[in-house]
């Protein structure tokens, strides 16, 4: 038996784009002889649809254009993962079994997940039913993402018969899932002495990446087969029997070559979903907005990206050497629109209302103000995405200006920390040198007063990043963190600004999630709370 996989790149809400996706894979399955071509989890209408669930004109859609496709599959045996709304109205995250234009099965999930990104018991009910299927002489269960990390669907499926069972998923990337997902799927194969096909779609959806990354583990819990990750591709699967023939190959175990592939991805599909022609970003001379721009054109090609540096006197004459010397590197277009004339006017509008009081933030502020208006009424005029170029650890501790520099429609480094930042440079340069070293090795600063630098503020970037790890990601308190040897004040500061930034979080643009806890459907801390961890945390 030949099995194909199908990990594919659909977006959500496409229903015939999807389905003519899900259409040229079967094409290219039959062409190669299989006999079975499983596509992702909801793969005919994208994943996550979140509460277009609850339109039922959407659920209509999907099942007309589910019957639609089911009539023109003829040939090999085809699982195509869609919502199916029930006689009684209960809903369910499904797969339907096609073969020669007529669903012959359907599988609904069992395990609903409903922490970090995902809300599936918001949508949909469970079923209990396992599913069975005769493909060429072997039979094949079906149980769909989250239920494989429990043992009872996959259990179920073997007692019904089982000789081999298949996994249509829709799991998002993060740093630590890749390694997690081969430990899970090969307690599963060990436990039922079944060859596992675990199939994963790919792409960028908003916030969340898709890895690919699927692959094969056979009967004794080793991985058989590896298909490419952070690429749409068909790959097949030889059985003997029930055994899956070897195939060479496996992922690299880097962190930085998956990070940059999902920030690029995300970019890319961002962008070219949304229909935007392009991106604007507002260089600085920095190694943020170094990074940033580097993903852009990786993502997107020089001709769809264009930078701004919008410079004052606050501003260090290298900051503006290396972003030119950057820009023309990369080809992009690069223009500078100094902003001192228009601080100059923001001040005598201020002056009577200032009068006698000193200047502090507030007049930091305001150049930060300036430049997001700048490049948001650029944005408005030529349409193109400005790309915010805050980092994790200034998101964290609210080291970023609401309505300034946070002003733009997607943050490409919304979950890197400042310490993975400089490691994603050195790697991206590795691959061939397009961020000048100065911007690399020079001490950040937001230059917006004179001889500022990010750590008269912050404790050092990688202080802060461990501790931000710790509390965000890890979920410790800060008497567990002090533990670890952090001093007691860094954990107090931190913890502190961490909540006092709750408001900036919410209002920030929507960005690349690539750690098991970002900043957005991740964390949901209310605003206004009395709860203070710190006194909590340490009695």
């Amino acid at each position: 038996m030949r099995i194909a996989i199908a990990q594919l790149n659909q977006m959500v809400g496409d229903l015939p784009g999807n389905a003519a996706r899900i259409l040229d894979a079967v094409d290219a399955g039959r062409r190669g002889g299989a006999d079975l071509v499983v596509t992702p989890e909801l793969s005919l209408c994208g994943y996550p649809p979140e509460d277009l669930l609850l339109r039922p004109a959407f659920l209509d859609a999907c099942a007309s254009e589910l019957r639609r496709l089911a009539a023109r599959i003829i040939g090999p045996t085809v699982i195509v993962g869609y919502p199916e709304l029930g006689g009684t109205g209960a809903r369910h995250n499904a797969v339907a079994i096609i073969r020669d234009g007529s669903i012959i099965g359907v599988y609904r999930k069992q395990t609903l997940p409903n922490y970090t990104v995902f809300d599936e018991q918001r949508y949909f009910i469970s079923g209990f039913e396992p599913c069975v299927v005769d493909v060429a002489g072997v039979s094949v269960g079906v149980v769909i993402c989250e239920d494989i990390w429990f043992p009872e669907p996959a259990r179920r499926a073997r007692d019904a018969g089982a000789d081999l069972i298949v996994v249509p998923n829709g799991s998002p990337y993060h740093t630590r899932q890749q390694a997690l997902r081969r430990e899970v799927v090969c307690a599963r194969a060990l436990e039922t002495r079944c060859a596992i096909v675990y199939v994963n779609r790919v792409g960028g959806q908003d916030e969340l990446v898709f890895d690919g990354a699927s692959f094969v583990v056979d009967g004794s819990g080793k991985v058989a087969q590896q298909v490419p990750a952070w690429h749409e591709t068909l790959a097949l699967v030889e059985f003997d029997g029930t055994a899956p023939k070897p195939v060479r190959g496996d992922l690299d175990t880097r962190l930085e070559p998956h990070v940059y592939a999902a920030l690029t991805m995300g970019v890319r599909d961002y962008v070219e979903k949304n229909h935007f022609p392009g991106v604007l970003i507002g260089l600085s001379g920095g190694i943020d907005s170094a990074l940033t721009l580097a993903v852009a054109v990786d993502a997107l090609g020089r001709e769809r990206v264009r930078t701004l540096m919008l410079p004052s006197t606050f501003n260090a004459a290298i900051s503006l050497e290396d972003a030119r010397t950057m820009a023309g590197i990369l080809g992009v277009r690069y223009d500078e629109v100094p902003i001192d004339d228009v601080l100059q006017a923001f001040r005598r509008a201020l002056a009577a209302d200032f009068k006698d009081l000193p200047e502090d933030a507030t007049e930091e502020n305001i150049q930060a103000r300036i430049r997001g208006t700048l490049l948001m009424a650029m944005s408005n005029k030529h349409g193109a995405i400005v790309l915010t170029t805050g980092n994790k650890s200034e998101m964290a501790v609210g080291y970023a200006t609401l309505y300034g520099d946070m002003a733009g429609g997607f943050a490409v480094l919304k979950d890197i920390d400042k310490t993975l930042v400089y490691r994603l440079a050195r790697y991206r340069n590795s691959l061939g040198r397009v961020i000048p070293e100065r911007i690399i090795t020079r001490a950040p600063s937001a230059e917006l007063r004179a001889n500022q630098t990010d750590q008269d503020s912050l404790p050092p970037y990688e202080t802060l990043d461990a501790i931000l790890e710790a509390y965000v990601e890890e979920n410790l308190s800060p008497a567990e963190i002090i533990a670890r040897g952090h001093a007691p004040a860094d954990v107090a500061q931190v913890v502190r600004l961490i909540k006092v930034a709750e408001y900036k979080r919410r209002q920030a643009a929507v960005g690349i999630r690539i750690t098991p806890r970002g900043f957005g459907k991740d964390w949901r801390y209310p605003i206004t709370s009395a709860w203070a961890d710190w006194n909590g945390g340490v009695g």
